[in-house]
């Protein structure tokens, strides 16, 4: 280990966490930094140069990571970042990583539940959404239509399974769905009217826009919890606002 790397305050016989790998030289190297990615995990990073061979990805050590020109399924560009799942070479013994991780995800029928929470990393843009891997062993697709903004390669971010289909395909929100996400959504709604001394000029007329940047919500979600609030007298909804009853049951 490089003294560069090893603590101030370091003695013989301590004990400290290290990683491992070859340097440029394929001498084994320990050193107190951690990188963004570890063998068997998926990272988005940035590519600080290309050469014949291959690819080199930043991922917080010293020595970049290499992508394999045959581990590409896209040609790769300096200066922009990709999603990739980092493993052991065989034939090198070398940590390297791949675009084409496709293959490294799990092979087993999916077990999701409808509405099931997951957490999600955007890897790539298609003509109907965003494709994005799920709890890092499946892969499903979250539909423009159903977005309330943009998303970015890379990104991670909580979701839920909204569909398993019979061929195996997962269909993924952003939101909640059903009678869950309406008592989420309801409280929200409450939370924000009490915050505002029980009164808001928001109401089911309201545009898309002046609703998203209050709720971050859709207006079709806001006027179902709207509703709901309502219904079991939450709330007065008047011409251009709505507003708390005087003495709103608490959730």
């Amino acid at each position: 280990m490089p003294k560069k790397y090893a603590p101030k305050d370091l003695s013989i016989n301590d004990k400290i966490n290290v990683f491992i790998y070859f340097d440029s030289e394929d001498r084994p190297i320990a050193t107190t930094q951690i990188p963004f990615t570890q063998v068997g995990e998926y990272a988005c990073l940035k590519i600080v140069s290309v050469a014949p061979f291959g690819a080199f990805a930043d991922w917080g050590l010293l020595k970049d990571l290499l992508i394999p020109e045959n581990e590409q399924n896209e040609k790769i560009k300096t200066g922009k970042s990709y999603v990739v799942y980092t493993y052991i070479d065989k034939m090198t013994g070398r940590i390297v990583a791949t675009t084409k991780f496709e293959r490294n995800l799990d092979k087993t029928e999916p077990d999701y539940q409808n509405n099931q929470k997951v957490d999600l990393l955007v890897y790539r843009k298609t003509d109907l959404g965003y494709k994005a891997i799920i709890d890092e062993a499946h892969t499903g697709v979250l539909y423009f239509n159903e977005l309330l903004e943009d998303l970015t390669i890379g990104q991670r971010l909580t979701g839920y399974v909204k569909k398993v289909r019979d061929d195996g395909k997962i269909d993924l929100s952003v939101q909640k769905m059903g009678y869950e996400k309406i008592d989420e959504i309801s409280q929200k709604i409450l939370d924000v009217l009490k915050s505002k001394g029980g009164k808001i000029a928001v109401s089911d007329k309201s545009s898309p826009e002046e609703i998203f940047k209050l709720f971050k919500e859709s207006k079709k979600t806001y006027k179902k919890a709207v509703g709901n609030l309502y219904k079991h007298k939450y709330i007065i909804i008047g011409d251009g606002f709505i507003e708390l009853t005087e003495s709103p049951i608490e959730k």
